[in-house]
């Protein structure tokens, strides 16, 4: 089937799903259940004959704004609705704010990663949620004197001091996928300001930024490991894994030790030493997977 037969035969088949509610509309045509082709074309917007052409793969180019009309007509859920513009061969319509929030769906998986430090980060890499072996590890990012930015690009591309390190190669590979997800990330969140400042700043302020944003260079985040360098536990190796969540665009950044290393038992008196030490309660609630509430995003860039 063409991609034309698969755009008709996906509107016939969310037309069939919706119960009709002004069958009998003259010229509909419709036999069996679900919506006439009449009735959605009047809440369409469209004549009878051109959602006949479409649900027959005779017309080859809807218009973005007759694509809109038909997703609203046929109730489409976001997924739906990106996988219409797809079959009729348009980019998927962009969204207007980058989601700052954690589903309690992901927060129950955060909870159940137990012994490793994981960061939850949003689509722009500002960290909106962290654990306690995370703060214990890299710095508690809710204390008085912590650094105002928590966005990984801003402070990566700033050389802003930090307790990760990264071979040469390493940093490429990772510069590269960073500025990549935040390209793709100005496309489909277009009218987001706080994107738009931060892109803007990198731009002014980092040199390689500003190089590998106007390059277009793609790049993908891969498993690695990397060199914590803790003030009192000394250098700790980690893995250091990247999650995509779809659907809300959240970076998971998971950091584990390998069992039965002394990099295992110093990750593990870091977290002892985390869940003992007293939080104020602001911080608790702050960043506390489970209470269903991120960090506040913090305003990046000059």
């Amino acid at each position: 089937m063409t991609r034309h037969g698969e755009l008709g035969a996906a509107l016939h088949r969310w037309r069939d799903r919706i119960a009709s509610t002004g069958a009998g509309l003259p010229g509909d045509g419709a036999v069996g259940p679900g919506m006439g082709r009449a009735e959605l074309a009047r809440l369409a917007g469209l004549s009878v004959d051109h959602l006949t052409r479409l649900e027959q793969g005779r017309a080859t180019m809807p218009s973005s704004q007759v694509l809109a009309s038909l997703a609203r007509a046929l109730g489409l859920d976001d997924a739906e609705r990106r996988h219409l513009f797809l079959l009729a061969g348009h980019a998927p319509p962009a969204t207007d704010l980058v989601p700052r929030t954690v589903p309690p769906s992901v927060r129950r998986l955060l909870d159940g990663l137990a012994g490793a430090a994981v960061g939850v980060h949003d689509a722009t890499w500002s960290l909106i949620a962290w654990n306690p072996l995370w703060a214990a590890l890299l710095g508690d990012p809710a204390r008085a004197d912590a650094s105002p930015c928590r966005n990984v690009a801003w402070r990566h591309f700033t050389a802003a001091p930090s307790r990760v390190t990264r071979t040469p190669e390493q940093a490429a590979r990772f510069e590269t996928a960073l500025v990549g997800d935040l390209r793709a990330a100005a496309a489909r969140y277009p009218t987001d300001v706080e994107l738009r400042s931060l892109v803007a700043g990198l731009r002014r302020s980092s040199t390689r930024f500003a190089e590998l944003w106007t390059s277009r260079y793609t790049g993908s985040h891969e498993g690695e490991w990397v060199t914590v360098r803790h003030p009192d536990a000394g250098a700790v190796a980690v893995d250091c894994d990247v999650i995509t969540v779809p659907g809300c665009d959240l970076r998971i950044i998971a950091q584990s030790a390998r069992p039965g290393t002394p990099d295992a038992e110093a990750l593990a008196r870091l977290g002892a030493l985390g869940a003992a030490t007293p939080q104020d309660p602001a911080a608790q609630t702050a960043h506390a997977f489970g209470d269903g509430r991120g960090q506040e995003p913090v305003r990046t860039g000059p």
